[in-house]
């Protein structure tokens, strides 16, 4: 039974304008060189300043200065702000979703009648 409504939740997530949004963006994301350059950039500087802190190290400030530049320029682009915009949304969707999953956790833990599915 839980596994049917998880099943359910997540078609219906799925079909949320949220999601959909989320997707488009993606997409749009990857259909654009430019962009996919600006994506293929931030990889490889996150990777660096990823080995320098697994080293214990601060990543050196032209790799930290590159990658929040990209970042800022993907972040500019109208793609990458409309990006940003459904991601965000998206996360919102989520955080509700999450919040009723607890609250019924909740509901369900101090109930007195006992559902087996």
């Amino acid at each position: 039974m839980i596994w049917d409504k998880a099943e359910e939740l997540g078609r219906q997530i799925g079909q949320s304008s949220e999601y959909q949004a989320l997707r488009r963006t993606e997409a749009s994301l990857r259909e654009d060189k430019e962009t996919v350059t600006k994506l293929d950039l931030i990889q490889t500087l996150a990777r660096k300043v990823d080995q320098a802190i697994a080293q214990g190290q601060m990543p050196d400030q032209p790799t930290a200065d590159a990658y929040e530049s990209a970042v800022r320029d993907l972040e500019t682009s109208s793609i990458g702000q409309a990006y940003v915009v459904a991601r965000a949304n998206f996360e919102k969707l989520m955080a509700r979703v999450n919040q009723q999953i607890s609250d019924g956790m909740e509901k369900g833990a101090t109930s007195s009648i006992i559902t087996l599915g």
